[in-house]
């Protein structure tokens, strides 16, 4: 029973793991079958903006780089992310001697916060129908900040895609407004106000507007030539592919609650080894996670609070009050687990629900059932005697005699005389007094 919280938690994460699978394919033109034909690397990326994503494009760019590649298309939809993340993918960008296009697809889609300082990097910014960018305002990853902290850093957000923007040719003045007052616009807005360079509704559509265009890179001007490129999709490695689930808020709270547990039970029935192997390992992922993420510990405590009132709770005749308070400490927790200041990245109440039900139960039914099992009365063994009838089988004093108890003839002593065949109870058992057990007459004989 000490199993089933940890293996309902495990599979509540296998469920929110996608299948992580897959491998490099080569996406290519009939003209681009050729072995010397120009090819293109294509990276796509949908989620956050993380250390995953830094790493999985940065080497994308530097392997194109390495290969003298024609260009790399990064096809971008995200709703943001990590500063320094952001900051590592526009310096490998600026240090790239291969043109790199950002497309902001498919259909739907969007480049926002730090998607727009990407974008506004990229040698070639497209965008395909239907999407859109902007809402750059930077908010804080570890708490609020105070006023002059946070002009400090809008300040410094807008000085530098002003700077991007401008190295580019682009609108600067569109750029801070999407820093300073989190303007967004749509596509075709983006186009007009000179933000991008090409709408494109697919990939080839992209080759053939770029094809004969002249970009400056970090190793001078270089001319497309992309209408006979191979175009080669680059996956996700599966290295990538399991950090980048392991990052997701939602995974990271089951690991959180799999280390709690893991480790209660350990504690609670020493030598289990499994329980703690499984709680430690959790624990030491999800605080990898949490460097990736906005934590609020506030929410951290609280959900620690919850796991103690739920055992308080089981130990402590409270009438289902501490269970009441743990259930809503471990709500409110969840809740505020990450900070409110980025909304896309939150535990799901799909989650946060499930894992408060099912914690409450455990400890309320569960181990309450266990502990109570673990204070019952005894009933076979030695311990087992205690206040059982029986009859004197000798006489019996403090020298001894014997008594028949459970049909069983026991040597026994008394602090009184006992007469043979006198009924008599077991006051205690040969573990708590020797070899012998210690008998009384029975009231009212």
């Amino acid at each position: 029973m000490r199993l089933f919280l940890p293996a309902v938690l495990a599979a509540l994460l296998a469920w929110s793991i996608p299948a992580i699978a897959g491998q490099t394919t080569a996406l290519q033109n009939s003209p681009a079958a050729q072995a010397n034909s120009p090819k293109i690397l294509l990276l796509d990326y949908d989620g956050i903006i993380n250390p995953v994503a830094a790493d999985y494009i940065n080497n994308g760019i530097e392997e194109a780089d390495f290969a003298n590649d024609q260009a790399v298309i990064i096809g971008l939809d995200t709703p943001g992310g990590l500063d320094t993340s952001m900051r590592s993918i526009i310096k490998t960008i600026n240090a790239s001697g291969v043109p790199v296009i950002v497309y902001v697809s498919p259909s739907g889609a969007r480049a926002a916060s730090a998607g727009v300082f990407i974008t506004m990097a990229a040698h070639i910014a497209a965008m395909a129908p239907g999407t859109n960018i902007g809402a750059a305002h930077p908010v804080s990853m570890s708490g609020k900040l105070g006023k002059t902290m946070s002009e400090k850093v809008e300040n410094d957000a807008a000085a530098y895609i002003k700077s991007i923007a401008e190295s580019r040719g682009r609108n600067a003045q569109w750029a801070q407004d999407a820093v300073r007052n989190s303007v967004s616009i749509s596509d075709a807005d983006a186009l007009s106000k000179h933000v991008i360079d090409i709408i494109a509704p697919d990939i080839p559509s992209l080759l053939e507007q770029v094809n004969g265009k002249t970009v400056q890179t970090a190793h001078g001007k270089k001319t497309l030539h992309t209408l006979n490129a191979g175009i080669i999709k680059v996956p996700m490695s599966t290295r990538l592919k399991i950090l980048s689930v392991i990052s997701d808020p939602n995974v990271a709270y089951i690991l959180m609650l799999l280390g709690f547990y893991g480790l209660l039970f350990e504690f609670m029935r020493p030598g289990a080894i499994f329980p703690g192997v499984i709680g430690a390992i959790s624990l030491i992922v999800a605080f990898y996670s949490f460097q990736t993420l906005p934590v609020n510990y506030a929410g951290f405590l609280l959900i620690l609070l919850a796991i103690i009132l739920f055992i308080l709770d089981v130990k402590i005749t409270s009438h289902g009050a501490l269970a009441i308070g743990g259930a809503v400490s471990m709500v409110i927790g969840s809740i505020m687990l990450f900070e409110r200041t980025s909304p896309f990245i939150q535990v799901s109440l799909a989650f946060i629900i499930p894992a408060t039900l099912i914690s409450a139960l455990f400890f309320v039914l569960t181990v309450s059932l266990a502990l109570r099992a673990y204070r019952r009365k005894p009933v076979t063994g030695p311990e087992g005697l205690e206040g059982l009838e029986g009859v004197a089988g000798t006489k019996i004093d403090r020298a001894g005699g014997t008594a028949l108890v459970h049909g069983e003839r026991w040597a026994a002593w008394a602090d009184e005389e006992i007469n043979e065949g006198e009924p008599l109870l077991v006051e205690s058992s040969p573990a708590q007094a020797g070899l012998k057990i210690k008998v009384r007459k029975k009231e009212g004989t």
